[in-house]
C-alpha cells in the first residue's frame, strides 16, 4: 500500500452493501467484484461496461485503473494477489450505465472521503 493510501469502510444507506475501499489523495478505488456488489449486478455485466468505457474512449485505462495487492482466502490459506482497481470516474460511469441509485450515494460518500483525504495530505506537506 502506498504511503498516501488508506482503507475506509463503506456501508450503503440501507445496510445491504458494505466493503473496504482503498482511498488515496486522488480517488477512491474499487475492484470489479466490489463494483458488482455496489450496483447489485453480476460481474459479467460490470466487466462488459468496463470494456465498453475504454473501447468507446469514454475514459482512459491508464489514468483510471490501478493494480493493488489484496489478500484473499483460497481454501484454508491466504494468498496475496494483484487485482485491478477502478477509480471513481469508472465507478460513476458504470453507475450511470446500470441506472443505479446506490451509485449516487456512493459518489457522495467517496467525495466526502476524498475531501478529508486531501485536507489531511495538505496538512502533512
Amino acid at each position: 500500500m502506498k504511503e498516501d493510501q488508506h482503507i475506509s469502510l463503506y456501508k450503503s444507506e440501507d445496510g445491504s452493501v458494505s466493503f473496504d475501499v482503498n482511498i488515496d489523495e486522488e480517488s477512491v478505488w474499487l475492484t470489479q467484484k466490489q463494483i458488482a456488489e455496489l450496483f447489485e449486478k453480476d460481474a459479467k455485466t460490470i466487466s462488459r461496461h468496463i470494456i465498453n468505457l475504454f473501447k468507446e474512449g469514454t475514459l482512459e485505462k491508464e489514468t483510471t485503473v490501478s493494480n493493488f495487492e489484496i489478500v484473499q482466502k483460497e481454501g484454508y490459506r491466504e494468498v496475496i494477489r494483484k487485482v485491478d482497481h477502478y477509480n471513481l470516474d469508472v465507478i460513476i460511469s458504470i453507475g450511470y450505465r446500470v441506472k443505479s441509485q446506490k451509485g449516487f450515494h456512493f459518489k457522495q460518500w467517496a467525495e466526502a472521503c476524498n475531501h478529508k483525504s486531501l485536507k489531511s495530505s495538505r496538512k502533512t506537506k
